[in-house]
């Protein structure tokens, strides 16, 4: 048997980063391939634990990362997607969900006869060593060979797998000769003592933040024969508290209920170790179990770690609102940092804890871009009704959201260049390119907003009015934006293609309804019912009105061409020339607004 030497040591350390990596890159790989659908879910809990649980198992096992899922739900309490309640069960099912980890090692300590045959074959061939290269060849022909990103992401994914198998292979083999060391097994005797055994487990996973890559190295030195399951689970358990560490570096600078989620989960993690390891060692004494001198493998190992997190979350369930009260005691309430800026509104949703798991950070800011769009509804809305009904302190609130608006253009843009310069999906990229394009089109629509209202505070200061005439055009065209406007910013919200497909027939009604005013006024201009000066004033309502229109068109444009994977151009060709639908939906509108404009007035 070769002796245990320091080229042994290199081959664990390297094994290691083996391990670390393709965790890494594994992970990665799972997260975009989700494209943040489940982690999407989170935001939509409710006070049903059980569901809670169940699908922070499920998040945590498809991106393969409890500390991840931690960030994340910092993140979203942070940003007020989520409530510090509604983190609980979720932090519950991803103590769970990670265990998950354990049990594929756990491929790496099947046994197999030297008998030949076809179980035995198929026993090889479950082993990391005999499968890990067939599935890192399949990898990397996928991502050199395959045009679409899905596909590239799926061939990352197997690669990674086979470097992290690869990983535990040679950490596994690195520790084989201390098998026959005699001063190991003395070394290991330390670990009698539990305390140093959760001390050591929650340190070393500390440093490598990785829960798995520290019960990965545990299991790769339980085939050494000298471990026990007395020795083993006060270092799982330390492995588990360690993990937080994580969780707790990415609170610095989040509010005060963001720290208390990072803080539950690891409450959660030492109180569960406080009281579970004293009553196994009460009952160890007690009963003298032999189970707790026996070697411990692979299975022995994952076992421990699924039933130290599934106790733990048995045990605290029922007293989750006794867990807020204790993370609130450890981060007490007091004066935010941001207090005076409070009366400032903001976006929801973006915060740059969210950076790390891109597919995350693209539905956050789409929940961002849909508050902006709400508030450019209701701005334009106001407009609008201001141009025949002037109010000084709806005029003052259309100009500081306007300014709101503008601020949140700014600040979705940011962060959306900084999605874009991460590895996204396709889909992801289509949807950061469809709200960049968008939130340009709001911010123009709160411009127009402002020009109505100072198109309206003219008539006003001025003293002078439209006539009645004149007041029924603005209203059937108003009344015909108004009904775009709806369309549109419904179509963008919802993703709803088929409201996005009415909003293109009425713009045209739109072009031609403002047309047939402006005929309609130079009437009036020729026969002196309208002054010159009334006369600019209608023009400029007429053009700002059409470009509100215009935009409207652009957004559902974009919606179209986002999920039909159309060009915008070829769209709008297309749909007028040859689209039977589009020519239905205008003839309705076209006789709906048409026919409210009193006949025989136009020259």
């Amino acid at each position: 048997m070769e002796e245990f030497s320091i080229f042994n040591i290199f081959t664990l350390l390297g094994g290691l980063a083996f391990f670390l990596y393709g965790m890494n890159v594994m992970s990665t790989g799972l997260e975009k391939l989700t494209g943040g659908k489940l982690e999407v879910a989170l935001k939509k809990m409710t006070s049903n634990k059980l569901k809670s649980i169940l699908l922070g198992m499920g998040v945590t096992i498809a991106i393969q990362s409890s500390s991840a899922m931690t960030v994340m739900l910092v993140g979203f309490v942070n940003s007020g997607l989520m409530t510090l309640e509604q983190t609980i069960g979720v932090c519950f099912g991803s103590n769970i969900g990670t265990t998950f980890t354990a049990w594929i090692l756990c491929l790496g300590d099947i046994k197999t006869s030297g008998s030949g045959g076809v179980l035995s074959f198929m026993l090889k061939m479950l082993k990391p060593e005999s499968f890990s290269p067939l599935v890192a060849l399949v990898g990397v022909i996928m991502i050199m060979a395959c045009k679409k990103n899905k596909k590239k992401d799926i061939g990352r994914i197997l690669v990674g797998f086979a470097v992290l198998m690869t990983g535990m292979t040679l950490m596994s083999d690195s520790v084989d000769p201390l098998a026959q060391s005699e001063d190991f097994k003395k070394l290991l005797t330390a670990f009698e003592n539990p305390i140093l055994g959760v001390l050591v487990g929650a340190g070393f996973t500390g440093i490598i933040q990785s829960s798995a890559g520290s019960i990965g190295i545990l299991m790769a030195f339980s085939k050494a024969g000298a471990l026990t399951y007395g020795m083993s689970l006060p270092i799982i358990m330390g492995c588990n508290i360690g993990t937080c560490v994580t969780a707790l570096l990415s609170t610095f600078g989040v509010s005060k209920d963001a720290k208390r989620v990072a803080w539950t989960h690891i409450l959660v993690k030492i109180i569960g170790t406080i009281i579970l390891l004293p009553i196994i060692m009460i009952l160890q004494s007690a009963l003298n179990l032999s189970i707790f001198n026996e070697t411990v493998g692979y299975v022995g190992i994952a076992t421990m770690h699924t039933i130290f997190n599934v106790a733990t979350t048995v045990m605290f369930l029922p007293f989750t609102k006794q867990l807020v009260a204790l993370s609130k005691l450890v981060i007490r309430d007091g004066k935010e940092k941001d207090s005076e800026n409070d009366s400032e509104r903001t976006l929801t949703g973006l915060d740059e804890r969210l950076l790390k798991t891109p597919s995350v950070a693209v539905q956050a800011c789409r929940t961002a871009t849909i508050e902006m769009s709400d508030l450019t509804k209701e701005t334009i809305h106001k407009a609008i009704d201001i141009i025949l009904n002037y109010n000084p302190e709806s005029a003052q609130t259309i100009i500081e959201n306007e300014d709101i608006v503008d601020r949140f253009e700014d600040t979705i843009n940011n962060y959306l260049l900084k999605i874009s310069k991460s590895s996204i999906t396709g889909s992801d990229s289509r949807i950061v390119s469809k709200m960049m394009h968008c939130i340009g089109n709001f911010e123009r629509i709160s411009d127009h907003a402002v020009n109505l209202v100072e198109s309206a505070q003219e008539i006003h200061d001025k003293k002078i009015s439209f006539s009645d005439e004149c007041i029924n055009e603005i209203k059937i065209i108003t009344d015909a934006i108004t009904e775009n406007i709806d369309h549109a910013f419904e179509a963008y919200n919802n993703n709803d293609l088929r409201i996005a497909h009415k909003v293109e027939p009425l713009e045209e009604v739109v072009d031609n309804l403002s047309i047939e005013l402006k005929n309609r006024h130079i009437r009036r201009l020729q026969n002196d019912e309208c002054t010159v000066e009334l006369g600019y004033i209608f023009q400029d309502i007429l053009t700002n009105l059409e470009r509100i229109s215009d935009h409207c068109s652009n957004i559902a444009c974009i919606v179209i061409q986002t999920d039909e994977k159309t060009d915008f151009h070829t769209y709008l060709n297309d749909v007028k020339e040859n689209d039977e639908t589009f020519h239905d939906e205008y003839k309705k509108y076209a006789e709906n607004y048409f026919s409210r404009l009193p006949v025989g007035n136009t020259k």
